[in-house]
């Protein structure tokens, strides 16, 4: 039991998206007691030379260091590429180097960039209104939630409700791959936010207006993207088809988890839209300018203005914690050092990526790292690069205030207590990582805030400080975390590595970790405990030749109280087998476990309610015999240890009858 909290609770954490770069504080607010600079004034020239030495004397090490095969790196300035380098190989084994203007990448949910280009090239053309319901453009039907349906504005800011879904998401063999339509019409995820309420990024949403992008165009997604955009920013070596175009087959990167583990293969994105794309470095970095540029080439300059910026009376302040980031339409607003930045993310199995804009410098950052390198460190590479990048080019200048120490202490420990996450699944067995991944925040022995799964880039729990109420900055470092108060309560949280796609409400009590982990504990011991001493006595009386004192009904509920307790146990630890080794190897999450997941739900429905019942009939007939106190206790802790079994299967998700998730 201890290795599978242990071990799901690091998968639960897993699945959360990867922090965005740090960025710092806004000009402090009025009433602060202290002020401290957050960094040094002033930076380097941005040019080819010194970017070039910067960066040569930075990736090789990261790279070995960190067992990441290759990286690449490109830089955009002024509508002009200044950097474009190639790091490390492309392919270990044959020692094929990365060369930033042939060498594909991977970029996952950086292809999100290239979707919401191509929504907005529609909007811009009258054939999609963003506030319009999205079911006019659809041949399936997305059902409203109190009333209310889904919108392109929704879906373009993570605002639609969506819960997570993961099934047939990345695999390896070409056959799995499907047209959009097929993929959107087998199940509409449920929606577990009212809509514009909470960001809950969504892959399944981005896939519906990928397939609105067909069916308005005419065109197939790829060939849309391929015609639009592709050949007007000439982007020669960038495309959505998988497999890919036999032409670009060999200029592809081979994916690794590390640089010294076996390769895993192609990944075929089944929902294209939201992560399918490959591109080389160097024409990633025209998108950069394009953009940069107020769309030029692909946009009209009110539709780019519209995604780079998008009007704040159209947002729900609900779903803004200022002064944390928002999303614009389909970009991250992220802002570093006090800059104007906005950017995507990206994460395949083996790829990972980040992509910014310093809007009003002019600039564009790109990096894409082919491993995901030892203990996940591309992750944390890319967000510190950028925030050295940052911190080398365009340092921060603001001063962060501090609040005095009693109001400090008083609005840490309003924050205290158990924290889940808005990017989740409810409706099937990924619930359960609903209880294994809650968010604990507590205060130290001074007062101070602690989030325990908020750390720096050397893996150590983050110290935090209040530069303004409810408002804190990372010690000796530059993300900020803050909280929505409502009528003097603290509802929800989020910090800059969650912002602005996800956001911390409270748990609620009845799937509260701080006693169902126990409970859940207390009651697998139980039932192991009670199955083993059934063969343990039954020896002790064959040695010692004593009979066993019950008989009858009472004998009959003895033993299959006894069989049940194994039964439960089996099946829990089925369910721990799946979802270790499901979330070990991406083909389980996929149809090809339908039959699994079937059969672990319908013996979990015959088994946890068989045990409940089985194990009440036995307290019953062991207090109506009069046997002892020892026997009676016992049979109640059997009852209530099955009850816990049963609450939790049904609560998170494992009695769910369904194999859409």
């Amino acid at each position: 039991m201890a290795v599978f909290i242990a071990v799901t609770a690091g998968i639960a954490w897993a699945q959360a998206p990867s922090l965005k770069p740090d960025p710092d504080a806004p000009p402090a607010s009025t009433g602060l007691v202290a002020a401290a600079p957050p960094a040094i004034a002033g930076g380097h020239d941005l040019n080819t030379e010194d970017v070039d030495a910067w960066l040569d004397g930075y990736m090789p090490y990261a790279l070995r260091s960190g067992d990441i095969a290759g990286a690449v790196v490109t830089v955009v300035k002024d509508g002009r590429v200044i950097a474009a380098k190639g790091y490390g190989y492309a392919d270990v084994v044959q020692r094929r180097p990365v060369d930033p203007a042939r060498t594909l990448f991977r970029p996952g949910s950086v292809s999100k960039l290239m979707t919401w280009t191509a929504v907005m090239q529609l909007v811009g053309a009258g054939k999609i209104d963003l506030d319009a319901d999205v079911n006019k453009y659809l041949d399936f039907q997305i059902p409203p939630r109190g009333g209310r349906p889904v919108t392109m504005r929704q879906i373009m800011t993570h605002t639609a409700g969506f819960e997570e879904t993961v099934k047939d998401l990345i695999a390896y063999n070409p056959k799995s791959a499907m047209p959009l339509g097929q993929y959107l019409k087998r199940w509409v995820p449920r929606r577990i936010f009212d809509p514009g309420t909470t960001p809950a990024y969504s892959n399944w949403a981005t896939t519906v207006a990928g397939y609105v992008v067909e069916r308005v165009s005419g065109e197939t997604f790829e060939n849309y993207v391929e015609k639009h955009i592709f050949i007007p920013l000439d982007m020669r070596t960038a495309s959505f088809r998988q497999p890919l175009p036999a032409a670009l087959v060999p200029l592809v990167a081979t994916g690794y988890p590390r640089a010294s583990a076996p390769a895993k293969g192609f990944e075929f994105v089944i929902p294209a839209p939201a992560g399918g794309l490959s591109a080389s470095g160097l024409d990633m970095a025209k998108f950069m300018a394009a953009h940069l540029k107020g769309g030029k080439g692909v946009l009209e300059p009110a539709s780019a203005g519209m995604m780079h910026n998008s009007p704040l009376n159209r947002v729900d302040p609900m779903s803004l914690i200022p002064p944390l980031n928002r999303m614009e339409l389909g970009f991250f607003e992220t802002g570093v050092n006090g800059r104007d930045v906005i950017g995507h993310l990206g994460d395949t199995e083996n790829f990972h990526t980040s992509l910014y804009l310093f809007m009003k410098e002019g600039v564009g950052f790109y990096v894409s790292f082919n491993s995901a390198g030892r203990e996940g460190g591309a992750r944390v590479l890319r967000r510190q690069l950028l925030q050295d990048f940052a911190d080398r080019y365009f340092p921060a200048t603001d001063r962060d205030g501090q609040v005095d120490a009693v109001t400090a202490a008083r609005h840490a420990k309003a924050m205290v207590g158990l924290w889940i996450s808005s990017r989740r699944s409810e409706s099937s067995f990924l619930g359960v990582l609903n209880l294994f991944g809650q968010t604990r925040i507590s205060i130290d022995a001074k007062g101070g805030l602690v989030v325990d799964s908020l750390k720096g880039p050397g893996g150590a729990v983050r110290q935090w400080d209040e530069i303004s109420p409810f408002v804190w900055r990372a010690r000796y470092g530059s993300e900020r975390l803050a909280a929505k108060v409502v009528d003097g309560q603290v509802v929800r949280w989020s910090s800059d590595g969650f912002s602005p796609f996800m956001m911390f409400d409270r748990v609620p009590a009845s799937i509260s970790s701080a006693w169902l982990l126990p409970a859940i504990c207390f009651s697998l011991s139980v039932l192991v405990l009670t199955f083993l001493y059934w063969p343990a006595t039954w020896f002790i009386r064959r040695r010692y030749a004593s009979p066993l004192k019950v008989g009858g009904a009472a004998l009959n509920a003895y033993r299959a109280t006894r069989i049940m307790s194994l039964l439960v146990l089996i099946v829990a630890s089925g369910w721990a087998w799946f979802i270790v080794s499901a979330f070990s190897d991406l083909d389980r999450l996929s149809s090809n476990s339908d039959w699994i997941l079937w059969l672990l739900q319908i013996a979990g429905a015959i088994i946890f309610v068989g045990a409940v019942g089985i194990a009440g009939w036995n307290a019953w007939l062991t207090w109506r015999g009069g046997r002892r106190w020892a026997a009676r206790i016992w049979s109640i802790l059997i009852f209530l240890s099955a009850s816990v079994a049963l609450y939790t299967a049904a609560e998170f998700g494992l009695l769910s009858m369904t194999v859409n998730y």
